[in-house]
């Protein structure tokens, strides 16, 4: 049974129709066009994470999606954009080999803080996350990846008529639900017969994770984490004879072209709902502003439709429950609507801004509540 409150905060957000577990930017500027970014929160503790770097030069954007609790994706969100810009200052700008040495440096420092944890929280070696990274940089996109975060590119499509834009996946899902992904995984321990599993309709490594690549998981990379007593006493599932997953990102580049109208960088939340023509299309045929929330609440509506429920109905459970309903969901759309360098450019960034999303949303926005039932917010 569903509770139709939660106390005078929560009455405040059903009075006014607003999802308490919404957050979102309409529309800002980056040096090549505009961006928008959602969040939907449904675990207890929100345990996706995503941010916004932007300056005259160069574009950033992450989406980190947390597993087995936050501290994970709030530690990446903390560290990765920190190392990307001091190796990129170091070899003269973006490359390849600056995001492989951003991810792994984020990784080794995950590892030392789980070390250093373990005796007190050794809970903590089991929190992972997904990240998604995308630049760009000189005209030319990079898409780091690891887990099951996506990138899309919605490109103006010259030859069906029918389809004035198409959608074109520029991210690989590190989830062995993947068959591809499965075969990578097997081939990498053909001594095992038993690293992926399929149970109760889901394929996972060692019966545990879906995906094969993420920063920290540390217990299914750290083989010595079994011999720690401290872990042990948190529970031993499987004996591990080499690491079963890995923080080596999949990375692409390409030179942005005139027909690449727009980016979508989401977790996985999103694309459990919707699918990559469906979400471009939403980003074509609607308005800029708040164009990150309405795909957010287009994949809410599919997940409430799944129920047999409205999304009205969605938006009065609480937090913690409605991850029985819909995962956590993160959306970043960036528009391109000129390439750095163009002299034809309707804006031009003069300084450098950070947009982070809320660590959790439903604190920030019943605090909100809170002022406007006080009249301190107009």
């Amino acid at each position: 049974m569903l509770r139709l409150c939660y106390g005078p905060l929560d009455c405040c957000f059903r009075r006014r129709r607003a999802d308490g577990l919404l957050w979102h930017t309409d529309l800002k500027p980056h040096a090549s066009g505009d961006f928008s970014i959602a969040v939907a929160q449904a675990n207890y503790c929100l345990e996706d994470q995503s941010q916004v770097f932007t300056s005259p030069y160069a574009t950033y954007v992450g989406v980190y999606d947390g597993h087995g609790g936050p501290e994970a994706s709030r530690f990446v969100n903390k560290r990765l954009f920190p190392y990307l810009h001091k190796f990129a200052t170091e070899q003269g700008g973006l490359s390849v080999d600056v995001i492989k040495k951003a991810f792994s440096a984020t990784e080794e420092e995950f590892l030392h803080l789980v070390k250093l944890s373990l005796p007190i929280s050794p809970q903590i070696a089991s929190v992972g996350s997904c990240c998604l990274f995308g630049a760009i940089s000189n005209n030319v996109l990079y898409v780091a990846n690891l887990g099951d975060s996506r990138a899309v590119l919605g490109r103006r499509d010259t030859v069906r008529k029918n389809s004035p834009v198409v959608a074109q996946r520029l991210s690989t899902d590190h989830n062995v639900a993947d068959e591809e992904v499965r075969k990578e995984v097997e081939a990498l321990h053909p001594d095992d017969s038993h690293i992926v599993v399929y149970n109760r309709g889901v394929w996972r490594i060692k019966g545990i994770i879906q995906v094969s690549r993420s920063i920290g998981d540390v217990y299914l990379k750290k083989p010595d984490f079994y011999r720690d007593p401290v872990f042990q006493q948190f529970g031993n599932p499987i004996p591990l004879k080499r690491p079963v997953m890995t923080a080596e990102p999949s990375i692409i580049i390409r030179e942005l072209e005139s027909q690449d109208l727009f980016l979508i960088f989401a977790s996985d939340g999103l694309w459990e709902q919707l699918s990559d023509e469906a979400a471009v299309q939403i980003v074509f045929k609607h308005p800029r502003a708040g164009i990150a929330k309405r795909l957010v609440r287009a994949a809410l509506h599919e997940a409430a439709k799944k129920r047999e429920m409205r999304y009205d109905d969605i938006k009065k459970i609480d937090k913690g429950i409605r991850r029985h309903f819909h995962d956590d969901i993160t959306v970043v759309v960036i528009y391109l609507d000129h390439h750095a360098g163009s002299s034809n450019g309707r804006f031009k960034q003069t300084g450098v801004d950070y947009t982070t999303a809320p660590v959790d949303i439903f604190s920030l926005n019943a605090d909100e509540a809170e002022k406007r039932m006080l009249g301190t917010v107009a």
